[in-house]
């Protein structure tokens, strides 16, 4: 990567910390994070297609990809139209105008006729307990599509329960680290509606 992209997607990252949009520590640890969830995606065989950040924030991991991955079709999905405005400015100072900043609830989205069925991978970083980015991402990805989502180490076969996953039609989890410990399942059989429910029914009352 030219060190001029480098620079700028650092820059970008200090202003999202700047406007509350990133957590505490360094910027260089946020941004090693991020490539460490993108290394598991390729190392695993994230499927060709369009990718989806669930929940983008500060842009992480979404504009790491974008300037990392720069012919990737992408989309930042988040339900804040103060951080979207904030993606937007940023992925047109990072040359990449062209990744779509999509505002809205996820549970929505999901089900809106254009983004369901979608995504061929979809990654989530801090999305809540895990029953909720399993749940929302289903109704986004395609079948044989996958999600690769940040998880805990410990209990991590009691937090992504097979049977659990299994009633969202995906296949069973598993645990992949690299610097980062994440949980890759992939849908394995079309799933007959219903999911995501309403708009803050998976947060209220997980399936697991």
């Amino acid at each position: 990567m030219a060190a001029s992209h480098e620079a700028r997607l650092l820059a970008q990252l200090e202003q999202a910390r700047a406007l509350g949009f990133l957590g505490p520590g360094p910027v260089e640890d946020h941004l090693r994070h991020a490539r460490d969830l993108l290394a598991i995606c390729d190392r695993t065989g994230a499927p060709d297609g369009a990718w989806l950040d669930l929940g983008s924030g500060g842009g992480l991991p979404g504009l790491v990809c974008a300037v990392d991955r720069p012919d990737q079709e992408l989309t930042l999905l988040d339900a804040s139209e103060r951080r979207c405005q904030f993606l937007r400015d940023a992925c047109v100072a990072l040359d990449r105008a062209d990744v779509i900043v999509l505002h809205g609830r996820a549970e929505d989205c999901a089900n809106a006729p254009e983004w369901s069925r979608h995504f061929s991978l979809v990654v989530a970083r801090s999305f809540g307990r895990p029953a909720v980015p399993a749940e929302c991402a289903v109704g986004f990805l395609r079948l044989d599509g996958m999600l690769v989502a940040s998880a805990r180490v410990d209990d991590f076969a009691a937090r992504w329960p097979s049977e659990g996953l299994a009633g969202l039609g995906f296949g069973p989890a598993r645990r992949e680290t690299e610097g980062v410990t994440t949980a890759v399942v992939v849908t394995h059989r079309a799933l007959i509606g219903g999911f995501p429910r309403r708009n803050g029914v998976p947060t209220k009352r997980p399936l697991w």
